[in-house]
């Protein structure tokens, strides 16, 4: 889990200077008052994101937008916080928001372990 949450967070830090196209570029905020399918579909579908895709067996599907400003953490069946949607941005540091149409304690500590990832550095 460290490995694909490591990566989630690396997607942002790895953020460059925004290009003039994407200055304009406003990314969708999970509403946690629509399901949670309609939201993974509106989520993904939006333009200049692509999928990160998923690391190894761990429970969650990633995608980054273009710019490296925002990363969506979409859980799959077999997370414990599942169904669920966290949403990362990359502007003056990194904030961690979501949604949790399922296990309300599974959310929790999904979004504290993301957290503790922002801090996290690699030892040899």
């Amino acid at each position: 889990m460290i490995r694909g949450a490591a990566l989630f967070l690396g997607l942002l830090a790895t953020a460059c200077a925004p290009a003039a196209d994407d200055a304009q570029v406003a990314y969708l905020a999970p509403d946690c008052a629509r399901p949670f399918a309609e939201q993974v579909t509106a989520l993904t579908a939006q333009p200049r994101l692509q999928a990160a895709g998923i690391v190894g067996s761990e429970p969650y599907a990633y995608w980054s937008s273009l710019d490296g400003r925002v990363s969506y953490l979409i859980t799959r069946e077999s997370s414990p916080a599942h169904p669920a949607i966290m949403m990362q941005t990359a502007t003056g540091g990194v904030k961690t928001t979501g949604c949790a149409w399922g296990d309300r304690k599974g959310y929790d500590e999904l979004h504290a372990y993301l957290d503790s990832l922002k801090t996290w550095t690699r030892t040899k």
